[in-house]
C-alpha cells in the first residue's frame, strides 16, 4: 500500500526501463533522455516509478525482463580445451610425434624423455592460461551483496541482483551503490568515483540537473554502481542495471578486448614455427636418403628422429621461463609483481608508456602549497605570515589529528601543524557553538564559535560573501590556470541568536585564500627523465581537470596544451593517430578513450605499457602490450587486467621494471646464442653421419648417439645456459633506444655467429670422433660427446656478453657460471665413468690423453668468437628522442 492509503497496480513498463538492461550500454540513457540532464520529477515519471519507488509486484516483473543486475562475466573455458591448445605450438608437435614414433618402433628411453619434455611445456602453459582472465569477474565482486530500497512504500533489505529500473536506494555514508542511479534527495552527498572516473576527490551529488554533455566524471546528478558513499544521505531512482550501467559498459569493453600477444610470445612462436618447418623437411629428406644408401626402415626412421631431436632446443622453454622467472624475483625486488612471466620481457621493449596522475606521478595525498592573505600583492608560499590564515582552516574544520580524512581538510590540517598551529588547543580555547556543514548546493561550510563564525569553501561563494575582496579573484584565476585547487577562507561576527543560516546574508571579511595540489612524486620525476633517455615517450592519461593535468604533466618534462575526452571525441581514426604519437597529456578520458589511445598506438608499431589503478582503466589494461596496475591503492579489476602490480604505485618502480624487462631480454638472447650452436651442430653431426659414414658390421655409424644427443641438450646445456638468466646487464642499457617490434629474435649477427659456431663444433666433434674411435666405438661417442660439452663451458664463457670481449669481463661477475661449469664437469665425469650412465646411454671410460685431444678441441671456438666480436663491434648507445 503507497503513502496516502491508494493501492498501487503493476503498470506496464515504460519503454525507458524495457530498454534499460538489455540494450546496448547507452540506450536507456538515449531513449530517455540525458538522465543526469532530466530533471528528477521526469527521470522518475519516465521510469514510471515514484519518490515511495515501487511495488514488490512491480519489481518483480520488471526483473523478469531485464534480467538480474549483475555485469555478465565471462563463461569460463573448459579446462580440456585449455590443455588441448598447449600441444598447437609447432616445436611441441614435431616433439609430440618424434616421442610417440619412437616408443612405437621399440626406442622407450628416447620417447619417455622426449614426451616428458612435452608434457612440462603443457603444464607450465595451462598452469598461465588457467590464471588469466578473471578481470570481468571482478568487476560483479565490485557491487554489493544487498542494498536498501523503498519497495511498497517502505524501505526494504533486498539483493544487488534483484535491484531494477525504478527501484529508489535510500544511501548512507558507506554503502557501495548498487545500480546507476538519478538523484532525487540528498543532504551533503558525497561520492567516490575514483574506480571510475580517476578523479582523486570525492564528488558532491545533488538533484540538481546538469549539463546534457558533461562527461561521467561531472555528472553530479547522477550515480553509478561499485562507487561508494563517503558522507551524507540521500534517495535516487535506478535508471539502468546489469549490462546497462557504466561499470556494465566497462565489462563490455572488457569482454570485446583481446589480450595482445608480447613481442617474446610472437617471436618465439614463429621462430618455432620457421624451425619446424625446417627440421621437418630436413627429415624427410634425411629419411629418403638414409633408405637409399641401404638403412633399414627402423633405422632410417630412428636416424631421422634424432636429427628433429638434435635439432630441436629442448631446454629452450625452461631456460626462458627461468629467465623470466629470475626477472620476476628481481622485479619484485624492486616493488613490482608479475602476474605473466611474458610481461617481463615486453616491459625491456616498451616504447610508450601511458600512465594515471593521481598516486603514480604524485603522492596521492593533497598538499597547501602557497597562500595569500587579504591585500598581498602576489601569492607565496606557507610561511609565519599565514598563521592565522591556517588558524581559520584548521577551527573551520571536521579533520582530527591522526585520524582518517576528507584529502582537502587533511592537508589544511597538516599546513596548520607545520605552522606551529596548537590545533587541539585552538579548538579548546573556541569551541565550536554551531556549524553548517558542507554541501554541494552551496560549496561552503561555516562554524559557529563563541562571538565569531569562520567559513570555507569554493572562491566563488565566499568571494560572493565579502564585500572588500579586492584583488582575490584575480589571485583565483592565477593559481586555478595553473591547475591548483583554491579555497577561500572569512570570518564575521556572530551573536548568539542568529541562526547560523543567517550569518550567510551577513558581510564576511575575507581572511585569504590557500592553494594546494597533488604533488608530484620526486622519484617519479627522475624515472620520466630516465625513460626519456631511454628513448621511451610518455603520456599522462587522467580523468582530472585538463588544467591540473597540464601544470602536473609540466613538472615531467610532458609539455602541450592537454587534450580533453570530448576533443579526441572530435577526432577521427587518422588525426587520432597524429595526436595520440605528438600529444603528451590527455585529461578528462573515459575508458573508451583510454582503449583509443592505446589502440592507436599500437597500430602506428608501439609496444605500449599501460598503468591505471580504476575499474575504468582495466580495457585499457587488457588492451596494452602491458598492463600495469597499482597495487596498494588500485581496483581488484584493474589488477586482473594487468600484468605487472606495483606494490608501492609509483612510476619509478615501473622505470625499474623497463631496465630489469631489458636485462632479461638481454640475458633470453645470450642463451639463445648459446644454445643454437650445440643444436645446429648436433644436427649437422647426424646429417654428415647418415650421408657420409660408412657401415660397420651392418650397422651405420653414429659418433653421437640419441639418448646422448638427450644428455647434452637437457641436461649439460640447460644447466650451462641457466646462469646467463642471473648476468648484469651491459653497460648503457638504459641508454638504448628501446628494440623495434619488428626486430627478429635470430638477428642477422647473432644467425651468422650460430652457424660459425654450429661449424667449429660440429668439425671438432667429428675430428675427435675419429682420433678416439681406434679404442672402440664407444670410446670415440664418449669423446665426441665430451668435447661438445667442453665446447659449451668455453663458449657459455663468451655469451655472458655478446659484444665485449671474454678477457675484459670480471670473472667474479657471475658467480653461477662458475657453479654451473662445476656441475656440469661433475656430471660428465658420472657420464664418462659411472657404470649405471655407461649402460643407459652407452658411454665408456676415457684415458688422460683423449681428455686432453676433448680439452683441446673445446678451446678452438675462443679465439673465432672474439675475432668475431672485434670485427663486429661494440653497439653504440643511440641518443635519446
Amino acid at each position: 500500500m503507497a503513502a496516502g492509503g491508494r493501492r498501487r497496480t503493476v503498470r506496464p513498463m515504460p519503454a525507458a526501463v524495457a530498454g534499460a538492461a538489455g540494450a546496448p550500454p547507452s540506450s536507456s540513457a538515449d531513449q530517455a533522455g540525458r538522465w543526469h540532464a532530466q530533471p528528477a520529477q521526469a527521470v522518475l515519471a519516465l521510469l514510471g516509478s515514484s519518490p515511495e519507488g515501487l511495488t514488490a509486484a512491480e519489481a518483480a516483473v520488471r526483473l523478469e525482463r531485464t534480467g538480474p543486475n549483475v555485469t555478465g562475466g565471462r563463461t569460463a573455458e573448459p579446462a580440456g580445451r585449455l590443455l588441448l591448445r598447449q600441444l598447437t605450438s609447432p616445436l611441441i608437435a614435431v616433439l609430440l610425434v618424434a616421442g610417440i614414433t619412437a616408443m612405437a618402433l621399440g626406442d622407450p628411453v628416447d620417447g619417455a624423455v622426449v614426451l616428458g619434455v612435452v608434457v612440462a611445456n603443457t603444464v607450465i602453459g595451462f598452469i598461465q592460461e588457467w590464471r588469466a582472465g578473471r578481470a570481468i569477474q571482478a568487476l560483479d565482486a565490485m557491487l554489493p551483496e544487498q542494498a536498501t530500497v523503498l519497495r511498497d512504500g517502505r524501505r526494504s533489505a533486498v539483493t544487488a541482483a534483484g535491484i531494477v529500473p525504478g527501484d529508489v536506494l535510500v544511501l548512507a555514508p558507506g554503502d557501495r551503490i548498487a545500480a546507476d542511479a538519478r538523484v532525487i534527495g540528498s543532504r551533503l552527498l558525497e561520492v567516490d568515483e575514483s574506480p571510475l572516473t580517476g578523479e582523486s576527490l570525492a564528488v558532491p551529488k545533488s538533484s540538481a540537473p546538469g549539463a546534457a554533455d558533461a562527461p561521467v566524471a561531472e555528472r553530479t546528478g547522477l550515480l553509478h554502481g561499485g562507487t561508494l558513499v563517503t558522507s551524507g544521505v540521500g534517495t535516487a531512482v535506478v535508471v539502468a542495471t546489469g549490462a546497462a550501467t557504466e561499470l556494465g559498459r566497462i565489462a563490455g569493453l572488457l569482454r570485446r578486448t583481446e589480450g595482445v600477444e608480447t613481442p617474446l610470445t610472437r617471436k618465439l612462436a614463429g621462430f618455432a614455427r620457421w624451425l619446424s618447418v625446417v627440421i621437418c623437411a630436413i627429415a624427410v629428406v634425411l629419411l629418403a636418403v638414409a633408405l637409399l644408401r641401404g638403412f633399414s626402415p627402423l633405422e632410417a626412421t630412428l636416424a631421422a628422429i634424432a636429427l628433429a631431436v638434435a635439432a630441436i632446443p629442448e631446454g629452450m622453454p625452461a631456460i626462458v621461463t627461468i629467465a623470466l622467472a629470475v626477472g620476476v624475483q628481481r622485479m619484485a625486488r624492486r616493488q613490482a609483481i608479475v602476474r605473466h612471466l611474458p610481461a617481463v620481457e615486453t616491459l625491456g621493449s616498451t616504447t610508450v608508456i601511458c600512465t594515471d596522475k593521481t598516486g603514480t606521478l604524485t603522492a596521492n595525498r593533497m598538499r597547501v602549497s602557497a597562500a595569500w592573505t587579504a591585500g598581498a600583492a602576489e601569492w607565496a608560499p606557507l610561511q609565519q605570515a599565514h598563521r592565522g590564515l591556517l588558524e581559520v582552516a584548521a577551527l573551520c574544520s571536521d579533520a582530527e589529528i591522526g585520524t582518517a580524512a576528507d584529502p582537502t581538510e587533511a592537508a589544511l590540517l597538516d599546513a596548520a601543524l607545520a605552522l606551529g598551529v596548537d590545533v587541539e588547543g585552538l579548538r579548546a580555547a573556541h569551541p565550536r557553538r554551531d556549524v553548517l556543514p558542507f554541501d554541494g548546493g552551496r560549496k561552503l561550510m561555516v562554524t559557529v564559535h563563541d562571538g565569531f563564525a569562520m567559513m570555507k569553501g569554493a572562491p566563488e561563494a565566499v568571494l560572493a560573501r565579502c564585500p572588500d575582496a579586492g584583488d582575490a579573484a584575480a589571485a583565483v584565476e592565477r593559481k586555478a590556470a595553473e591547475g591548483m585547487r583554491v579555497l577561500a577562507f572569512a570570518r564575521i561576527e556572530a551573536p548568539r541568536d542568529v541562526p547560523v543560516e543567517r550569518l550567510l546574508e551577513g558581510r564576511w571579511d575575507l581572511r585569504g585564500l590557500t592553494a594546494m595540489i597533488d604533488p608530484p612524486r620526486e622519484r617519479a620525476i627522475a624515472a620520466v627523465a630516465a625513460c626519456h633517455e631511454a628513448g621511451i615517450a610518455v603520456k599522462m592519461i587522467t580523468g582530472d581537470h585538463v588544467a591540473t593535468a597540464r601544470s602536473i604533466g609540466a613538472r615531467f618534462g610532458l609539455t602541450g596544451q592537454g587534450v580533453s575526452g570530448a576533443e579526441l571525441d572530435a577526432l577521427d581514426d587518422d588525426r587520432l593517430a597524429a595526436v595520440a604519437h605528438e600529444g603528451a597529456v590527455f585529461a578528462r578520458v573515459a575508458p573508451e578513450h583510454k582503449l583509443r589511445l592505446v589502440r592507436s598506438l599500437q597500430e602506428q608499431g608501439h609496444v605500449v605499457a599501460m598503468t591505471g589503478d580504476g575499474v575504468n582503466d582495466a580495457p585499457a589494461l587488457k588492451q596494452a602490450d602491458v598492463g600495469v596496475a597499482m597495487g596498494a591503492g588500485g581496483t581488484a579489476t584493474a589488477r586482473e587486467a594487468a600484468d605487472l602490480v606495483l606494490t608501492d604505485d609509483d612510476f619509478a618502480s615501473i622505470e625499474a621494471a623497463v631496465e630489469e624487462g631489458r636485462r632479461v631480454y638481454d640475458n633470453i638472447q645470450k642463451a639463445i646464442a648459446f644454445v643454437l650452436p650445440t643444436n645446429l651442430g648436433e644436427a649437422l653431426i647426424v646429417l654428415i653421419a647418415v650421408l657420409f659414414f660408412p657401415f660397420s658390421g651392418g650397422e651405420p655409424l653414429l659418433p653421437v648417439e640419441p639418448t646422448q644427443i638427450l644428455w647434452v641438450n637437457l641436461i649439460a646445456t640447460v644447466t650451462l645456459a641457466l646462469p646467463l638468466a642471473v648476468e648484469r646487464h651491459e653497460p648503457g642499457l638504459m641508454r638504448r633506444r628501446p628494440r623495434p617490434p619488428a626486430t627478429p629474435l635470430l638477428e642477422a649477427w647473432l644467425v651468422r655467429r650460430t652457424i660459425v659456431a654450429a661449424l667449429v663444433m660440429t668439425a671438432v666433434a667429428l675430428l675427435v670422433y675419429g682420433l678416439v674411435r681406434d679404442e672402440s666405438e664407444a670410446a670415440g661417442q664418449t669423446a665426441a660427446v665430451t668435447t661438445i660439452i667442453l665446447f659449451q663451458v668455453f663458449y657459455l664463457l663468451e655469451c655472458r656478453s655478446l659484444h665485449a670481449s671474454l678477457f675484459r669481463m670480471s670473472l667474479r661477475g657471475n658467480p653461477w657460471v662458475w657453479a654451473g661449469i662445476a656441475a656440469v664437469l661433475v656430471l660428465q665425469a658420472a657420464f664418462v665413468y659411472a657404470p649405471p650412465l655407461q649402460s643407459v646411454f652407452g658411454s665408456a671410460a676415457l684415458d688422460a690423453g683423449s681428455w686432453g685431444i676433448a680439452l683441446a678441441a673445446g678451446m678452438a671456438i675462443v679465439p673465432i668468437i672474439e675475432l668475431e666480436k672485434r670485427w663486429r663491434g661494440a653497439p653504440r648507445p643511440r641518443p635519446a628522442r
